[in-house]
């Protein structure tokens, strides 16, 4: 009997013991902070209170005790507010206007277990009232018809070099290299890119793809090939676009850094002159091509090539459609009014070493794309979050609401400097339809 109880006060103990090793169990898990406009559309009137809604969760649940900042103000503007708080049981809110059109922003910074995470939610006052800052040059058009006529008294030299290891059954790919406009001084330089298309003999839709800021290589615009479309992806700094990626991370880092302000104070040697009268260039080749249905071009691209596309689309009759996401060169000065301007952003900073000269500001009005899209004749699709920090909703709405051309905004309110499977699905979809149809889908 004694023994029975011995063995029974044992097993109580190691159960017990077990029991404490279960639950004296460690939580860990990332911490997350929301950021919400209460208008389900993000979009208010001027003078208009938004609240911002913000909620700072682990494992989706309340987290309490945690240090959170809060900043609320124009976007890429200093904040009108500033204030830290405790995390706690109650709903925080924050709560802010603006008596002009524009967009609010409220970032919220949480310190938890010694890391940082953030979020940010952006609300917009009336952003289809939005008007550029940028002026249009009296003798925009003559500049770029110069530079065109330029362009058309130099070959094409199209080379092609047929890259079995980026092929498929239905599609082939070839490196391509063109002759291009170069210098003040006619020192020609090359285009590079990566052309897709179709195997099967017939005539086709064609799509130039405009690349994003930076030096990178490509592997070309292969599915959509592969649904019957001539493709042609360009990079955009005449170096061809298949080497090795450290060699291009060279390039970022040293010679090309910071590129889009190179010759800014001269619109005839500035970066972007051979950049732009390069996409038209890439037109010429995508069109000379035999099995192109001498009907239908587009172009697309995001961020730089989002402004590509709008700028080729003003430059160049030929393109009959495009799809821009979050485009990057919009109303440059915007800072100069207190408000936000587009990237590269060379117009923000004051005092010494400021791109704020005469010469910088009346260059950058022939490469505004605001001033590109004034001309935009075709219809397109334009696409973009609220809380892009890189290329601010105020300086695309400036850009936006000047086109006249028929035209459909997609909106993907919480995103950044990035597009999401949704938006992408949406955006090829639109292009296949108008490629094969004709037919802009949607646009107003």
């Amino acid at each position: 009997m004694k023994k029975t109880k011995m063995v029974a006060g044992l097993l109580a103990f190691c159960i017990c013991l077990f029991s404490l090793q279960v639950f004296a169990q460690q939580q860990v898990g990332t911490a997350r902070v929301l950021v919400v406009p209460d208008h389900p559309d993000w979009k208010y009137k001027v003078g208009e209170t938004a609240t911002f809604r913000i909620s700072a969760t682990r494992d989706g649940h309340p987290l309490k005790g945690a240090a959170l900042t809060l900043q609320l103000g124009p976007e890429m503007m200093e904040p009108t507010v500033t204030k830290t708080i405790t995390v706690g049981a109650e709903e925080i809110a924050l709560q802010g206007t603006l008596q002009a059109p524009g967009f609010l922003r409220c970032l919220a910074t949480l310190e938890f277990d010694g890391k940082k995470s953030r979020g940010l939610g952006t609300a917009g006052f009336e952003p289809e009232s939005l008007r550029p800052v940028v002026e249009d040059p009296a003798d925009f058009d003559a500049f770029w018809s110069s530079g065109k006529e330029e362009l058309a008294r130099i070959p094409v030299d199209a080379r092609l070099t047929l890259m079995p290891e980026y092929s498929t059954s239905k599609v082939d790919v070839y490196h391509v290299s063109l002759q291009n406009i170069g210098s003040i001084e006619n020192n020609n330089t090359r285009l590079y890119g990566i052309l897709c298309e179709p195997k099967e003999e017939g005539k086709y839709p064609a799509l130039l793809g405009v690349p994003g800021a930076g030096v990178r290589p490509y592997r070309g615009m292969v599915e959509m090939a592969e649904r019957g479309i001539i493709t042609f992806q360009i990079g955009i700094h005449g170096i061809p676009v298949t080497y090795d990626q450290q060699m291009y991370d060279a390039l970022r880092q040293a010679a090309l850094v910071n590129y889009p302000t190179f010759n800014l104070d001269n619109r005839e040697r500035y970066y972007y002159r051979r950049v732009y009268l390069g996409c038209v260039r890439a037109n010429d080749f995508l069109v000379s091509r035999p099995k192109w249905d001498g009907k239908r071009l587009a172009v697309t691209g995001g961020s730089q090539g989002g402004a590509l596309s709008i700028i080729t689309a003003g430059l160049d009759p030929r393109v009959n459609a495009l799809a821009a996401y979050y485009p990057a060169l919009c109303d440059l000065p915007g800072y100069l009014q207190g408000r936000a301007g587009g990237w590269p952003h060379m117009f923000k900073a004051t005092g010494e070493g400021s791109h704020r000269t005469t010469e910088k500001l009346k260059t950058a009005q022939y490469y505004d794309v605001v001033n590109f899209a004034r001309r935009v004749k075709m219809p397109g699709l334009y696409t973009w979050g609220y809380n892009d920090e890189t290329c601010p909703p105020t300086s695309m709405f400036a850009a936006y609401n000047v086109i006249t051309a028929p035209k459909q905004l997609l909106l993907a309110l919480e995103t950044g400097h990035f597009q999401v499977k949704e938006q992408t699905d949406k955006v090829d979809a639109w292009l296949d339809h108008f490629l094969k149809t004709g037919q802009a889908e949607g646009n107003k």
